[in-house]
């Protein structure tokens, strides 16, 4: 028979597994944080430009945060996918199809075929490999592009793109306030989703995957579908970012693209925190924000200081911002209790 005091360790580590598990249910500083850019929209009018984009990136780095964050596999040329988006959706309304929620759709499924189809070189090799093979992918998309000068507009960018209104009654307009609102809400009707699905069993099964690969064929676990499957989701929802990018700015330049937009995104999650879905748009919001604010003070040095602060981040907050705040918050329960 069970002494008290193992029958309440038992209970003790029950309730430990059980809260550690991740839950479906939104957290009060879950719907503050959501509630933050709606309050934006009104305290910070001539800002709202700005505020779209923050949340377009954010959308980005979430998708990319699928793969690093949750399965493990890391990337250099994630913007392939973002600018496969974008290129889609502004070809189809430089071409007659001007209608901005078909044109996401489209894009999302355009970026969600190619990442498939990346995704049976990436998922082959190790971290080394994928970093070299997404690098490749990323440099050869935008060499076509940019050779591709009759299509895309090579370094010029795609000009001449009009997006229709939407639902036939909001216009975009120059200050920014249907962008806004439009990106907002699609942008949290895409979060939705994908905080189902890494509370889903296959989102555990990814956790499983990215600490123990090796171990999940086990278990009956098909690591390499598993690995495809999401690979292709952060690929189209990183082309639904990029086509919001392309229908909010009516502009899709070549850098949507390059290199550096995947190195941006990479220190963004750093930032933010890996694995966590808030950590890309916690991160892109303090990058862009600390970008748009330095680069105003120092327009040729505030890299300078992106850099400091992801320094002081790496050493001294594991887990990015949100993992520092994790830590600092259990350490005040712990003294509290």
């Amino acid at each position: 028979m069970a002494t008290p005091s193992a029958a309440l360790a038992s209970s003790s580590q029950v309730k430990w597994r059980a809260s550690s598990l991740p839950s479906d249910r939104w957290s009060p500083l879950e719907i503050a944080l959501w509630l933050v850019p709606v309050v934006a929209f009104f305290a910070f009018p001539s800002y709202r430009v700005l505020g779209s984009q923050v949340l377009i990136v954010g959308l980005f780095a979430v998708s990319l945060d699928l793969i690093l964050g949750y399965a493990g596999i890391v990337s250099l040329g994630h913007a392939a996918f973002f600018g496969i988006g974008a290129y889609t959706a502004g070809l189809l309304a430089v071409h007659g199809w001007h209608e901005p929620i078909s044109g996401l759709v489209a894009a999302a499924i355009v970026a969600a075929i190619a990442g498939y189809l990346a995704s049976f070189l990436v998922v082959r090799g190790g971290d080394l490999t994928r970093l070299m093979v997404t690098l490749g992918i990323g440099l050869m998309l935008w060499e076509a592009a940019n050779k591709a000068h009759a299509i895309t507009g090579g370094v010029d960018g795609l000009s001449g793109v009009t997006i229709a209104q939407i639902l036939g009654v909001w216009s975009f307009d120059i200050g920014g306030r249907t962008a806004y609102v439009y990106a907002l809400v699609v942008v949290f009707a895409v979060f939705v989703v994908l905080r189902r699905l890494v509370h889903s069993p296959f989102g555990l099964s990814l956790r499983g995957i990215r600490e123990g690969g090796k171990r999940m064929p086990a278990i009956g676990a098909p690591v390499a579908k598993r690995l495809r499957a999401i690979f292709t989701v952060a690929a189209a929802v990183a082309g639904l970012a990029g086509a919001l990018l392309a229908q909010t700015t009516q502009f899709v330049g070549i850098d949507t693209l390059g290199f550096p937009r995947s190195a941006d995104l990479l220190i963004m999650l750093v930032l933010g925190g890996t694995g966590r879905l808030y950590g890309g748009l916690v991160g892109a919001a303090i990058f862009m924000i600390a970008q748009d604010y330095l680069s105003g003070i120092d327009p040729v040095y505030w890299q300078f200081w992106i850099g400091f602060f992801l320094v002081l981040i790496v050493l001294f907050a594991h887990g990015g911002i949100l993992g520092g705040l994790d830590t600092l918050r259990a350490r005040f329960w712990r003294k509290a209790t």
